[in-house]
């Protein structure tokens, strides 16, 4: 998790991602930052996040994107 964390706070080190639990639905992070997240997450970790990832249940806390990462590197 320290590589995910790493790996937020470089496409946006101005948001708190160990407490912020809205971050689509607050508008914290805009389509080019989840474009800038999954490009980084899919070099870092292998894998191939589609379009049918991309709702805020995947993309809204740190926890969620974690959980949706190791999903996908057991399906691959």
């Amino acid at each position: 998790m320290v590589k995910l964390i790493e790996i937020l706070e470089g496409i946006r080190p101005d948001v708190d991602f160990l407490n912020e639990t809205n971050l689509i639905n607050d508008g914290v992070l805009d389509s080019f930052d989840i474009v800038s997240i999954i490009s980084e997450l899919n070099d870092e970790y292998d894998i191939a996040i589609r379009v049918t990832e991309l709702g805020p249940e995947n993309f809204n806390s740190m926890e969620a994107i974690h959980k949706m990462v190791e999903r996908l590197r057991t399906k691959e």
